[in-house]
């Protein structure tokens, strides 16, 4: 991982991790619009215009400069193609932030997700100084847990009922992950 604090960016061997910006819209609002992806999100709408992904991009840099939040757009290191986003929340009082992620379906099982995730994880863990990430996952979408396991998070718990999905309630499954450097 190659991080590049005036640019912005994370550099790993296939891809370039980069802010978002308002000429991404329409990609994002084509990749989004799927019902697979919102099945498998928290809070993605579904259908998804592209007023959805201006707003949800308006501020990013924003938040990025402030250190509430690192969303990046998940990039073919050498044409720019936009596969998806991976974001992770700071909640510094803690020391800790809550990775997700989501990958464009026809992108799906290419690994780009686990190489970005291994990316944000060493950037917050060296860059920021997290003591703790951790993430989350419907029960029902367990390739999401998968690339947690292979970051090395380790499966904590599941929170059943705990969320409601379209009328229905879905199960949470619960990672996380301690710095390597901050382990007693």
């Amino acid at each position: 991982m190659i991080y590049s604090k005036a640019e912005k960016t994370i550099v790993t061997e296939r891809l370039r991790l980069r802010l978002f910006n308002e000429s991404d819209a329409k990609d994002v609002s084509l990749l989004c619009n799927n019902y697979n992806i919102y099945k498998s999100t928290l809070s993605l709408p579904y259908p998804y215009p592209i007023e959805c992904a201006l707003s949800w991009i308006a501020n990013h840099e924003q938040n990025f400069e402030m250190g509430r939040m690192y969303e990046f757009a998940i990039t073919d290191k050498r044409s720019g193609q936009l596969y998806g986003a991976i974001a992770i929340s700071n909640h510094s009082h803690y020391q800790n932030g809550e990775l997700a992620y989501w990958i464009g379906e026809e992108y799906w099982g290419n690994g780009y997700a686990t190489e970005a995730a291994k990316a944000m994880l060493e950037f917050v863990f060296e860059e920021q100084d997290y003591h703790r990430v951790y993430a989350r996952h419907f029960i029902s979408n367990p390739g999401s847990g998968r690339i947690m396991e292979k970051c090395g998070m380790t499966c904590e718990g599941t929170l059943k009922d705990h969320i409601v999905k379209d009328g229905s309630f879905e199960d949470i499954v619960y990672y996380g992950i301690i710095n390597p450097r901050h382990e007693k």
